[in-house]
């Protein structure tokens, strides 16, 4: 059942908590109101201000799990808060670990400080979590992605354009690196676990990784520069600095160019043009 005033309380407090600057929005002038207005949590949890007005009021339908998930992750809860808000909720707490898409707080706030900066956060099977502009301009929009098609490992095998944003002579190591850092994961999360899913779709459909996975390779390793062959300022070569939380086995991916280099000029270039370019 759902505990409407307990989860009023929850959502002002945890509103009243956060300052604009810590989920990365500018704190602006005149603010009268103590920590976050209810407008600028709406549109971190992508819904609208009168929906979640209603849950402060206790007022409104019981929230869906999804809508749930948004909230949790638009006022950058912890697991432990996460876990408590799906409950006031009335629902089942979600799974924790690798499973899990809820972005943990201290990578979040990293991450909304990189606004001018190429960096995505990913899952250990490569879905895309959170994009910055710049990193959609680079790679695309990720976030629309649903089900396997979700992983850059899967496309990389299941749809041909998924290549083009690299080199041709890269795409062996590419090849050999997913099927690597793929067998390593389902090893590790063992049957049943989506990587071993992801494993056995791919093995059903695609010749080249069911070669590759005969090889029983594992150890390849990301290069510390990655190519990219862009459609519209042209080859960039970055250099991909990572931070990793381990509870949750998620990674902050970020992509950086040598200052004076033609991959500087270019990055540059395209944080103006943008993905529409």
């Amino acid at each position: 059942m759902i505990d409407r005033s307990g989860l009023a309380e929850f959502l002002r407090l945890r509103r009243e908590s956060l300052q604009p600057e810590d989920v990365g929005l500018p704190h602006g002038p005149r603010r009268r109101t103590r920590g976050l207005r209810r407008e600028e949590v709406a549109v971190l949890c992508h819904m609208s201000t009168d929906y979640y007005a209603r849950l402060e009021q206790e007022r409104g339908p019981q929230p869906s799990e999804q809508m749930v998930a948004s909230i949790a992750q638009g006022l950058h809860l912890t697991l432990e808060e996460r876990d408590h808000l799906f409950r006031l909720a009335g629902h089942r707490a979600p799974l924790r670990g690798a499973e899990s898409h809820h972005v943990g707080p201290g990578m979040l706030r990293i991450f909304d400080r990189l606004v001018d900066t190429a960096a995505e956060i990913v899952t250990e099977l490569g879905e895309s979590l959170r994009q910055t502009p710049l990193s959609v301009a680079l790679v695309g929009d990720l976030s629309q992605r649903v089900g396997p098609a979700r992983s850059i490992g899967y496309r990389w095998f299941t749809e041909p354009a998924a290549r083009d944003l690299h080199p041709p002579e890269d795409h062996d190591f590419y090849s050999r690196m997913y099927v690597s850092g793929l067998r390593e994961i389902a090893t590790l999360r063992g049957p049943g676990s989506r990587a071993q899913q992801m494993v056995d779709l791919l093995s059903d459909s695609n010749e080249e990784f069911r070669a590759l996975w005969s090889e029983h390779q594992v150890g390849i390793r990301p290069r510390s520069v990655k190519r990219y062959q862009h459609p519209t300022v042209g080859l960039l070569e970055l250099n991909c600095h990572t931070l990793l939380d381990p509870e949750q086995s998620h990674m902050l991916l970020v992509y950086t160019a040598a200052p004076g280099s033609d991959s500087y000029e270019r990055l540059q270039l395209l944080s103006v043009v943008g993905a529409g370019g």
